[in-house]
């Protein structure tokens, strides 16, 4: 009887610690909009969790501003690896310095803050409207390791057979 109530302890801790899929840091309630909604319909003061992949790190004064382009995230909160499904471009800014060798174009990047307004930028010729995030949380995700995998194809069935 013993034996089971430990068991089912054991179990128990194991399926909520696997429960856990996010990092401390990026649990939380968030409104869910993309930049694109943010600047459909004026959003400012709604707290998002929005990521993608750096664009531009601008180091100013006393803050850092980051350029992303939007992508959906997964369970995790991290940015997911389609390259076409994007939510449109923000800016996120934070206190402190953070260095661009280390935030290069296409690291994936999660924020979590309050969208404090807007502010046009020129991608080209073109006028872009971004939403500006006042960011809480500044995550850079580990860099994907990249696998191939290589199947050879069954042996004969005769091969090593004598």
């Amino acid at each position: 009887m013993k034996f089971r109530s430990i068991a089912l302890a054991v179990g128990t801790a194991t399926v909520l610690v696997a429960c856990v899929s996010q990092p401390k840091p990026l649990q939380g309630a968030f409104a869910e909009i993309s930049p694109q909604d943010a600047v459909a319909s004026d959003r400012t003061g709604a707290v998002v969790r929005w990521g993608g992949r750096v664009v531009e790190v601008e180091p100013q004064a006393n803050r850092t501003c980051f350029q992303m382009i939007s992508t959906r995230l997964g369970g995790t909160g991290r940015p997911l690896e389609s390259t076409d499904d994007t939510g449109g471009r923000f800016v996120a800014c934070r206190t402190g310095f953070y260095d661009p060798a280390l935030f290069q174009p296409n690291r994936e990047v999660t924020f979590t803050g309050r969208v404090s307004g807007y502010e046009s930028r020129k991608i080209g010729e073109y006028d872009y409207r971004l939403p500006v995030v006042d960011a809480e949380v500044v995550y850079l995700w580990p860099i994907r390791e990249r696998v191939d995998v290589v199947q050879y194809p069954a042996p004969y069935p005769w091969w090593g057979w004598y």
